[in-house]
């Protein structure tokens, strides 16, 4: 996802360590009863350190993407964003659509330098991306923390690796599963507000410096459905990476990933899902699919949410042929579609 700002807004080491220590003091205040200067508070102590530590892991993301790529439609051929160290050999996790696709990475660090980084994996199961990096970083490695038992009463950290807000205080508003138009589903997200802009790879970190989540998305509707509008960010827990971990190391995707898929941008109103635009040549839109189609059943199953029909169509393997029941200018009609599996229709990166 292309970012407006530019990288040189990275660099900026002094002004973001004192900002790192600012905003911690700010946070264990809101969490801590304050110590008395005959009363020195060491578990105070402890957090500035881990959330500096935390801070120092967060690094900026420069990738580029493969000529022909066919996302570089709708995420640029040139992406900025940022990762999180969370390997002693140099691992970065990140969100994956800044790397989908993409041919050179290159790591910013904040004392100006760009390391170049090799992709090793990217998981459309769970949205994540992991990086290596080529060269050392220098920075130690953040633990994973339990997103699921992250409290809507207590401030939490963003910390980004570009933009000149490098750090803020935001608060958990709800959690609940998020489905995606581009065919993306998952458990447990993380809603949090006020919204940060540069939010694509950003660390979501608890008190204790540990990582909760990795930025997606900003939303209006942070609160959920049915409920005021608020902007804010969906973050991916880091629940899903854990179970998944070495796996994407070892074969650049989970088995999850490996799922039928049509094709299609849907989106949900009333109770009903409306297509809104084909992937060009995708199995959806070579087998008639049209914009303006409304999806009621798939193999006779109804459908009336995007999380239904995901989890409907990807029973089975890709490359089976499922039965959509459409209804289109009021009139119902049935499609077949061969599905394929997505990555036969990516370039691949360098690395996977």
């Amino acid at each position: 996802m292309r970012n407006v700002l530019p990288p040189s807004t990275c660099r900026m080491p002094g002004r973001r360590i004192a900002l790192a220590s600012a905003l911690a003091v700010m946070l264990l205040a809101a969490l801590a009863p304050p110590a008395t200067a005959a009363d020195p508070d060491p578990e105070s102590d402890r957090r500035v350190q881990a959330i500096e530590r935390a801070h120092a892991a967060v690094v900026g993301i420069h990738a580029s993407a493969v000529e022909g790529a066919t996302t570089s439609g709708t995420l640029g051929e040139e992406r900025l964003g940022s990762g999180v160290v969370i390997g002693s050999d140099g691992l970065v996790l990140t969100i994956g659509y800044l790397i989908l696709e993409a041919d050179h990475v290159d790591l910013m660090l904040e004392d100006g330098r760009e390391l170049p980084a090799r992709v090793v994996a990217y998981d459309q199961a769970t949205g994540f991306g992991l990086l290596q990096a080529l060269a050392p970083l220098g920075a130690e490695p953040v633990p994973l923390g339990n997103a699921g038992a992250a409290s809507t009463e207590e401030p939490l950290l963003i910390a980004s690796g570009t933009g000149r807000r490098l750090l803020s205080i935001a608060q958990l508003v709800s959690r609940r599963d998020y489905s995606g138009y581009w065919e993306y589903h998952i458990e447990g997200a993380l809603f949090t507000a006020p919204a940060r802009p540069d939010h694509s790879g950003a660390g979501l970190f608890d008190a204790d410096g540990r990582l909760l989540g990795i930025g997606s998305l900003i939303v209006t509707n942070a609160l959920g459905q049915g409920q005021p509008d608020l902007e804010g960010n969906m973050f991916v827990p880091v629940d899903l990476l854990k179970p998944i971990l070495g796996e994407l190391r070892a074969h650049g995707a989970s088995a999850a990933s490996r799922r039928p898929w049509l094709g299609v941008n849907c989106v949900e109103y009333e109770g009903r899902i409306w297509v809104l635009r084909l992937v060009s040549a995708g199995p959806a839109e070579t087998s008639g699919l049209r914009p303006g189609d409304q999806i009621a059943a798939i193999d006779g199953v109804g459908v009336s949410d995007l999380g239904s029909l995901y989890r409907t169509l990807w029973k089975g393997d890709p490359g089976k042929d499922v039965v959509l029941d459409i209804v289109r200018a009021g009139s119902p009609q049935r499609l077949t579609v061969h599905t394929r599996d997505r990555d036969e229709i990516l370039r691949r990166p360098r690395g996977v």
